[in-house]
């Protein structure tokens, strides 16, 4: 017979590892290896096995401490070739988890708890929209929503029953809203646990619906809901709204409205974060002599002050002058603008003949040597252009 793999490293876990490293090594190559989710591979229940009975012992403590003195000789005729006992380990907990990820919760564990179906639940949550406009993204807003909403029912006060009647117990789960199967597996005796089909989990069975929800226990209203949408909110992001969704299951509370935002483009303005990025026209004389120029933001126009010499496609900054943050309205972003030269595109004779003046200002025009240019004070840009205009 092969020799028996060391415990913990059929987990993968240290000697030092904690109960709850133990379990989540065991939880991980159960959920791998077992032979539900791996029909047919022999391989895959021998290594199933192998961890189920690595988990068994170093989940217990009094085990643990004797493996960890004795070895696997501490249980020879239990764990050794008389086999395993798995039904002397607790299963229920970890297995309820597992089976819950790969069945969808139909497995109700090993002789562990499983929740009652008919136990007070929240509600759904309810998903919407609202559109705002870019400045209204910026310094917030209110809106009002028209909504369809379920509502308790005012006539059977949601129990879905006609008034005069009452719900009655489920005689097939016997109001516990579970039907309980048992089955022999490698573990032993196992109890699968599913919805009960006839009342649907709740326990409850309604002979005679009330004529206003039909047995639903609710009804479809129309309604108007207020929201606020805060200063600084992004695209995509949700705005909650409190115990504004569908009503609780047997009692349960309220589910939340959750209202995504919807932001309009700008036709000037774009963001990025909580700064704002446009770009803004200016005239070459403005490019090369400086002076103020009238920039657009989400405050208003203000007055900038180019510097003389400023190559098109400069980026200045706005200090202040961004999207506000969602924690301080206070505390701002910055707004970046690109300042583009603008070249005409139809010109006068005159103009034309002006721009040649300041072109052979310059040293543009051809025909004048080199040397005779280097002979004299070389001018400034304004002292050109004021030669050139006058």
């Amino acid at each position: 017979m092969a020799e028996k793999r060391d415990y913990y490293e059929v987990l993968g876990v240290p000697k030092t590892a904690g109960d709850s490293e133990i379990k989540s090594a065991y939880r991980k190559l159960a959920k791998k290896y077992h032979p539900d989710a791996n029909p047919g591979d022999a391989e895959a229940e021998k290594k199933f096995k192998e961890a189920s009975e690595a988990y068994a012992i170093l989940s217990d403590a009094e085990k643990r401490r004797q493996y960890d003195q004795f070895g696997h000789a501490a249980f020879e005729g239990g764990a050794g070739g008389g086999g395993f006992d798995f039904n002397s380990a607790d299963f229920g907990d970890i297995f309820g988890d597992i089976f819950g990820d790969i069945f969808g919760g139909g497995f109700g564990g090993f002789g562990g708890r499983s929740k009652r179906q008919n136990q007070p639940a929240q509600g759904a949550h309810v998903r919407t929209s609202v559109r705002v406009s870019f400045e209204e993204a910026v310094f917030g807003c209110e809106k009002e929503l028209d909504l369809t909403l379920k509502e308790v029912c005012g006539t059977c006060g949601g129990n879905g029953a006609k008034p005069g009647t009452n719900p009655e117990t489920c005689t097939r789960c016997n109001g516990s809203g579970q039907i309980v199967n048992t089955q022999q597996s490698l573990f032993g005796m196992v109890r699968n646990v599913q919805m009960c089909p006839e009342c649907g989990g709740t326990g409850k069975v309604v002979r005679e619906k009330c004529p206003e929800c039909h047995g639903a226990g609710y009804i479809s209203k129309r309604k108007k809901i207020a929201v606020t949408v805060p200063a600084g909110i992004d695209e995509g992001q949700s705005i909650r709204i409190r115990g504004k969704g569908e009503p609780g299951i047997n009692g349960g509370p309220r589910g939340d409205l959750l209202v995504e935002v919807r932001i309009s483009r700008h036709p000037i303005f774009q963001r990025q974060d909580y700064n704002i990025f446009s770009t803004a026209p200016i005239t070459f004389a403005q490019a090369a002599l400086g002076g103020e120029v009238r920039i657009s933001t989400v405050d208003g126009d203000v007055l900038y002050e180019v510097k003389p010499g400023t190559q098109t496609d400069t980026r200045v900054r706005l200090k202040g002058k961004g999207v506000p943050t969602l924690r301080n309205k206070d505390v701002r972003g910055d707004h970046y603008v690109t300042l583009v030269v603008q070249v005409p595109e139809r010109l006068t004779n005159e103009q034309k003949e002006l721009l040649r003046k300041f072109d052979n200002a310059c040293g543009g025009n051809a025909g004048t040597g080199a040397g005779e240019r280097g002979d004299k004070k070389k001018k400034t840009l304004k002292e050109k252009l004021k030669e050139t205009f006058e």
